[in-house]
C-alpha cells in the first residue's frame, strides 16, 4: 500500500487545493476590477463635496490655501464639476497637471473592461497620471471631473489583492481538509480495505478469513465491496472444487486399471447368468449388466474429463450428412424399437471440423435426448452470416431448470439422478476449441433445443499425418 502522503488522499488533497484557488482567480478578476471601479467612484463623491465649498460662496471662489487643502482631501490635481442645463462650470485647480497618461469615461464601463483596466493598473509599476470623468455618486445628473495620480489606487489594490490571497488560502486549505477528511473517510479507507482484501485473496485464495466484511451500503463503494466479496467466494469455491477435481483425477487413474479388471470380470460373469435356467437369475441379469455399464462408462468418463488438456483439432473437410447418419447408428434404440434419429440435413452439406470431435458432442447429445425419455431427435442446420449453426431438437420432457442454471457445469449440470454432467461439460470444451459454442436454445414441456454454432471457416492450422501443422 501506497504511504498517505503519495495515495489517493493527497492527491485529493493538492487537487481540491488547486480547484478552490482556481475558483478564487476566477471571482478574484471580477472584485478587482469592482474594487478600482469603486475606489474611482470615492473620489469623485470626494470631489463633488469639495465643489460644494466653491458654491457656498458668492463669488463661487475660494482662497488658494482652502483650494490646496480641498485638493489634497480629494487626493487629486484638479476638480471640474459640470451640471445639466447649467453652462457654469465650478474647477478647483492650485497648479496645471502635466501630461495625462490616461483618460476614463465611467459612463462607458463595462463587465470585462473594468477587468482589463484593473489588471492594467496592476501591471504598472510607474505612476501614471490619469483623468476620470463619471457621474457623481452623490447625484447621477452631475458630471465630475478629477485628475489624479495612479499610485495611491494601484496601492490600495496590492493590499486588497493580498487580504483576497490570504482569505483564498484560508478557504482553500479548510475546504481542503473538510473534503480530503470526508473522501478519506468514505472512498480511501473503504478502497484500501478492498485493495488489501485483494491483495490477501491473491496470496492465498482458499483462506476465507480475507473476505471482505458485509458492507450495508447502497452507494457504489458498497456495491463494490459486496460484488467482490461474492466474487472471491465463488472463486474460491471453483479452487476448492479444482483441487477435488484434481485429486479425483489423480485416483481415479491409480486404481482406473484395476477397476477395468474388476469390471471386466463382472461382465463375464453376467454373460453367462444370461444363460442360466433360473428365471429370476434372466429377469434380474439385464439390470445388473446395466448397472456394470453405467459404472464401466462413469469411471471412462471421469478420467477422460481429469486428464485431458486443450482439445487439439485435427481439422478436415467433410459431409455432415455422412457424419450425422453415422452418429445415429451408433445410439441406442428408445422403448418404441423405432430410431429416434431423424437426419434431416441435405447430402453434400460440407463443413470445416474435426470430425472425431463433432462426433463426440454430437453423440453425446443425442445420448441424453434418448436417455431422457425423447423419441425423435431431428438434426437440421442453417447458415448465421459467417456462422453455420447445427440445431438438435427432441421431443423430451425438456431439462429442469436446476439443470439450466448450471447446464454446462461439471457434475452439477445433470438432468439425470444418476448423472454426471460431464457430456455437456465436455461438448461446450470442444465447440469453444474450433472457435464456436453450444448454446441451449429453448426447453421446456414440448421438448430441449441445442444449438451448435461453428465458423464458415476455421483459422486454426490443420494437422498433417504426423500431427504436425500443415504450413
Amino acid at each position: 500500500m501506497p504511504p498517505l502522503v503519495r495515495g489517493l488522499s493527497a492527491r485529493l488533497l493538492l487537487l481540491t487545493i488547486a480547484f478552490v484557488m482556481l475558483s478564487e482567480v476566477l471571482i478574484y478578476a471580477p472584485s478587482i476590477g469592482r474594487f478600482r471601479l469603486s475606489f474611482l467612484e470615492g473620489r469623485l463623491a470626494a470631489g463633488h463635496l469639495a465643489i460644494l465649498a466653491l458654491e457656498a460662496t458668492d463669488d463661487n471662489m475660494v482662497t488658494e490655501d482652502l483650494e490646496q487643502e480641498l485638493l489634497a482631501h480629494v487626493n487629486a490635481y484638479s476638480v471640474a464639476l459640470s451640471k445639466p442645463d447649467d453652462d457654469l462650470k465650478l474647477m478647483l485647480m492650485v497648479e496645471k497637471p502635466g501630461a495625462i497618461d490616461s483618460a476614463y469615461d465611467l459612463r462607458n464601463a463595462t463587465f470585462f473592461g473594468l477587468i482589463g483596466d484593473a489588471f492594467m493598473t496592476l501591471w504598472h509599476g510607474e505612476n501614471r497620471l490619469l483623468r476620470v470623468v463619471g457621474p457623481s455618486p452623490k447625484d447621477p445628473e452631475i458630471l465630475v471631473d478629477i485628475v489624479l495620480d495612479e499610485s495611491p489606487m494601484r496601492m490600495a489594490m496590492l493590499d486588497y489583492s493580498q487580504r483576497i490571497l490570504q482569505l483564498s488560502f484560508g478557504i482553500a486549505l479548510i475546504t481542503a481538509a473538510l473534503v480530503y477528511l470526508s473522501l478519506h473517510w468514505l472512498m480511501v479507507r473503504p478502497m484500501r480495505r478492498i485493495t488489501s482484501s485483494m491483495v490477501a485473496f491473491r496470496a492465498s485464495p482458499e483462506d476465507a478469513t480475507t473476505s471482505l466484511a458485509h458492507s450495508d451500503r447502497g452507494d457504489e463503494i458498497g456495491i463494490a465491496q459486496r460484488e467482490l466479496t461474492s466474487m472471491q467466494e465463488g472463486l474460491r469455491a471453483s479452487l476448492q472444487q479444482k483441487t477435488r477435481l484434481a485429486a479425483l483425477g489423480t485416483a481415479v487413474t491409480k486404481i482406473n486399471h484395476d477397476l477395468r479388471n474388476i469390471l471386466a470380470t463382472a461382465v463375464l460373469v453376467s454373460d453367462r447368468l444370461t444363460g442360466s435356467d433360473d428365471p429370476e437369475v434372466r429377469r434380474v441379469t439385464p439390470t445388473l449388466m446395466r448397472a456394470i455399464d453405467r459404472a464401466v462408462n462413469l469411471c471412462a468418463q471421469t478420467l477422460n474429463f481429469t486428464r485431458e488438456g486443450p482439445p487439439v483439432l485435427d481439422l478436415s473437410h467433410f459431409d455432415l450428412y455422412d457424419l450425422v447418419q453415422d452418429v445415429g447408428e451408433g445410439l441406442p434404440q428408445p422403448v418404441t424399437g423405432e430410431s429416434a434419429w431423424s437426419n434431416r440435413l441435405d447430402v453434400g452439406t460440407d463443413v470445416e471440423a474435426d470430425r472425431d470431435q463433432l462426433f463426440r458432442v454430437l453423440s453425446n447429445l443425442g445420448h441424453n435426448a434418448i436417455q431422457a425419455g425423447a423419441t425423435d431427435v431431428s438434426i437440421s442446420a442453417r447458415r448465421a452470416g459467417d456462422r453455420f449453426v447445427i440445431v438438435i431438437s427432441d421431443n423430451g420432457p425438456g431439462l429442469p431448470p436446476r439443470a439450466r442454471e448450471k447446464l454446462f457445469q461439471p457434475f452439477e449440470g445433470s438432468a439425470r439422478v444418476d448423472g454426471t454432467g460431464l457430456g455437456l461439460a465436455i461438448a461446450r470444451d470442444l465447440m469453444r476449441a474450433h472457435g464456436g459454442d453450444i448454446e441451449l436454445e429453448a426447453s421446456d414441456a414440448e421438448g430441449t433445443c441445442f444449438c451448435l454454432v461453428l465458423p464458415i471457416t476455421q483459422s486454426r492450422p490443420k494437422l498433417t499425418a504426423t500431427g504436425r501443422a500443415a504450413a
